[in-house]
């Protein structure tokens, strides 16, 4: 809704150029949606604040990081969209990381029409986490619970990279689960879009028995 669209894009504070660039990507996604099904069709009517918001809301927890990496990138939430927001920052990149080549696709001719920095990884997490590029931030939104996405994350996590993972109403479950496996130091914030939901920040990640 043009209301939804303008509030989003008022509380990020983004540029007339990087709110055009935002309204391409929300034009590709309800495009590709029609073939693709890259995100639940009842979330089309919300798109921007179920979906641009979600995501530029973690800019807020890392505002000065440039290097990122995004795990199951899926319809680009949230790393490409990161990507398009950040455009206009000196060095800013994110590397998307997905193993389903037609959502692969989309993220590639995607980031192709809006510039945005992303660089598209069609592969598995395992089999692609240790080869790529240091980054700053590494982040997943409704990928898998907090004790696989240790382990997914666990050789960036371990040296320095923070982790921002988006949670719903289960996540104090999930820490407590996470924890039997792992030690690690986070916060909790509330999300801007969801009153249930919090943004999980890992860092000095290491196992239990090590």
């Amino acid at each position: 809704m043009p209301a939804d669209r303008d509030r989003v894009l008022a509380d990020a504070r983004v540029s007339r150029e990087t709110a055009a660039k935002l309204d391409l990507y929300v034009e590709q996604l309800r495009r590709w949606q029609r073939v693709k099904n890259l995100v639940g069709p009842a979330t089309l009517q919300e798109v921007w604040t179920r979906h641009v918001a979600d995501a530029l809301q973690l800019l807020t927890l890392a505002p000065e990081a440039t290097r990122w990496l995004d795990l199951g990138a899926g319809a680009g939430i949230p790393g490409l969209i990161l990507a398009i927001a950040g455009r206009d920052r000196a060095g800013f990149s994110v590397d998307l990381v997905e193993s389903n080549a037609r959502k692969c696709a989309f993220l590639t001719e995607t980031a192709r029409v809006t510039g945005a920095p992303a660089r598209v990884h069609n592969a598995r997490i395992e089999d692609v986490i240790t080869t790529l590029p240091p980054v700053e931030i590494v982040c997943a939104r409704a990928l898998a619970n907090l004790d696989q996405l240790l382990a997914w994350t666990e050789p960036v996590l371990k040296t320095g990279t923070t982790g921002l993972f988006p949670k719903g109403r289960d996540v104090e479950t999930e820490l407590t689960q996470a924890a039997q496996r792992w030690r690690f130091v986070y916060d909790l914030h509330p999300s801007r879009t969801d009153s249930a939901a919090r943004i999980v920040r890992v860092t000095d990640l290491s196992r239990v028995d090590s």
